[in-house]
């Protein structure tokens, strides 16, 4: 079991540039309850951008201890 809220503490990284896409938001649910997409807030110097991205649930990677590892083509 694994809430909303313990994943909005990891850093989302993507493994295909290995940068950071930033922190879990907010996550679209279907009807049965399970997670089908993240909303990533981007995170800019020492500021959280006003932008979004959107991670599907099929392109994490891995959820980690401290991170949450996706592979996200540009």
């Amino acid at each position: 079991k694994m809430l909303l809220s313990s994943l909005q503490e990891k850093d989302v990284i993507n493994l295909v540039d290995g940068k950071k896409i930033g922190v879990i938001i907010d996550a679209s649910v279907d009807k049965n309850g399970r997670i089908i997409e993240l909303s990533v807030q981007r995170k800019r110097f020492f500021f959280f951008s006003s932008s979004s991205t959107l991670i599907k649930w099929s392109q994490i990677d891995k959820i980690g201890k401290d991170v949450i590892l996706v592979n996200v083509s540009s």
